[in-house]
């Protein structure tokens, strides 16, 4: 069978499954969505944002990339931003790491990795800013765990200073920040920081 018929038939029978448990949930799910969280995270395919939040389907809305990154230059990102804070009027904002993260070891092997070491090079920011906090041998797994955690709260403090939020909070809306590590081993988030105006 090839890749994307097998992919189909699995996506219908996860749709049969899903209307014979409850054969309204495709008209509800339909109609609109109405998040309050924003997950900024890793596109690591081990992370079913969903699942790990125990949120159905519309109440969590999405951004994905190498190494959960909030980069100033990034048009992606900040228009995923905009949109669900000025449209959809999220007020919780949850950027997420994980133990483990391939682009985090990535950064630290000192590999070519081409195109991708322009992305990458932003961990690298991230490293020499805490390069005093964290081991010699950046390939131990405690050091990329702990570069891992420095990565995140990093990352929330870009977000805080973009104009986006900067202006939400101008606005007395009452947004909020969290930093998060989601670890693979046992399932479990944890709270690193939180920024609010």
């Amino acid at each position: 069978m090839n890749d994307i018929k097998r992919i189909i038939d699995r996506n219908r029978q996860w749709a049969t499954r899903i209307k014979t448990a409850d054969p309204s949930y495709f008209d509800q799910n339909s109609l609109q969505q109405t998040p309050d969280i924003l997950w900024i995270g890793c596109s690591d395919s081990r992370l079913p944002v969903n699942q790990i939040l125990d949120l159905p389907s519309g109440e969590v809305f999405v951004h994905r990339n190498i190494a959960n990154l909030i980069v100033p230059s990034d048009l992606n990102c900040l228009s995923v931003i905009q949109f669900a804070v000025e449209v959809l009027g999220i007020i919780n904002i949850l950027v997420c790491g994980h133990y483990g993260c391939g682009g985090i070891r990535a950064a630290m092997a000192g590999n070519n990795n081409n195109l991708i070491d322009n992305w990458l090079n932003h961990i690298r920011l991230v490293h020499r800013l805490h390069v005093r906090e964290l081991p010699e041998n950046m390939l131990q797994e405690k050091a990329l765990e702990q570069l891992a955690e420095f990565n995140v709260i990093e990352q929330v403090d870009n977000l805080c200073h973009t104009t986006i939020v900067q202006n939400a909070w101008s606005n007395s809306i009452n947004l909020q920040v969290y930093g998060l590590m989601y670890d693979m081993r046992n399932g479990i988030l944890s709270e690193l920081c939180r920024r609010d105006c």
